[in-house]
């Protein structure tokens, strides 16, 4: 088989580029897939700049999700042929990743590619989306309604946090959208959201253990200060969806939200996420969490050799919403 191109990341120093490997040079697995797709989600941003230790091994292919074509299977489950799609599951961080022209992986982590999603479609959402639809999936298993109140999204321009808005609002929630970029205000109403807060103005680091409850429920994709300002400021019965670091990995509060309002704070992990769950959540983004502005939450189509120049925008919040890879676009 003749080589193909990979983003190879070599050290934790980022030392990382394209290289022309083998199959034979991939990580093991039961299927080979012809990627189309990827995404660029700010943990491949950390591990190929090497500003995050999420890589376990070196040297290693990055990319958390992939999307493309079966071009050989070992699987009975899986045909040449198939349509799919994978996010998460090690894929980037400690097996080879999306970021070539061919990925091979274990066949318990292979999604068929949902009918009425396309190949592109599916990477437009990628790791962010089906990490937005994994929280509100969650916060609804445990009793979160539209009848609440809001539901404020933090880093609501990110790609997780855009798609978040985009689902809620088309869900029925009234959202309300918490960014630090002022000109996002315009961006944010095409999405669904009801208001924009500034970050800076609203989350104050000082102050009581509770605030007046505003929020009937919360999607977190900043942590730190905002995390801690969220558990005093929503709703009693209310749920927090806990999903990102870039605002700092420490949690101040205390225990007051939860034995006097009732708040649940859920952790949302979408890398190991159990595959009926997995199949369950991409079956709603077909249907009743389907986005309705896919197209406006992608701030561009790449091609293999142009990511390095967006990384750094992914990690200084220089875009909106996600940037796909097109591989090899069918």
């Amino acid at each position: 088989m003749p080589g193909f191109r990979a983003f190879r990341i070599h050290d934790q120093q980022g030392r990382a580029g394209l290289e022309t490997l083998q199959l034979e040079d991939l990580c093991a697995g039961d299927v080979v897939i012809h990627a189309c797709y990827s995404s660029v989600n700010y943990k491949d941003a950390l591990a190929a700049t090497g500003k995050g230790r999420i890589l376990r091994r070196f040297p290693l292919v990055g990319g958390v999700d992939v999307a493309g074509i079966v071009e050989r299977s070992d699987d009975a489950r899986i045909r040449v042929g198939d349509a799919v799609l994978v996010t998460g599951c090690g894929l980037g961080e400690n097996h080879d990743g999306g970021f070539a022209e061919l990925v091979r992986v274990p066949a318990d982590w292979v999604v068929p590619l949902p009918d009425g999603l396309s190949l592109r479609e599916a990477m437009a959402l990628g790791t962010a989306g089906f990490t937005a639809a994994l929280a509100i999936d969650r916060m609804e298993q445990n009793g979160q309604r539209p009848a609440q109140g809001p539901i404020l999204v933090s880093g609501a321009s990110g790609g997780v946090g855009s798609v978040a808005v985009d689902l809620l609002s088309g869900s029925g929630y009234e959202v309300v959208a918490l960014s630090r970029k002022p000109d996002s205000e315009g961006y944010l109403a095409a999405l669904g959201a009801s208001g924009v807060l500034a970050a800076g103005r609203v989350v104050h680091a000082t102050a009581p253990a509770l605030e007046k409850a505003q929020w009937g429920g919360a999607v977190d994709t900043v942590g730190g200060e905002t995390l801690d300002w969220l558990t005093r400021t929503v709703r009693p019965w209310g749920n927090i969806a806990g999903i990102g670091l870039a605002g700092g990995i420490r949690l101040n509060t205390t225990v007051m939200p939860f034995i006097l309002r009732g708040v649940s704070l859920l952790g949302i992990t979408s890398a190991n996420c159990p595959m009926a769950r997995r199949l369950r959540v991409w079956q709603r983004l077909v249907t009743d969490l389907r986005p309705r502005h896919l197209d406006r939450i992608v701030a561009g189509v790449i091609r293999l050799d142009e990511l390095p120049g967006v990384f750094e925008q992914v990690l200084t919040g220089q875009h909106r919403g996600r940037f796909v890879v097109a591989i090899d676009e069918p």
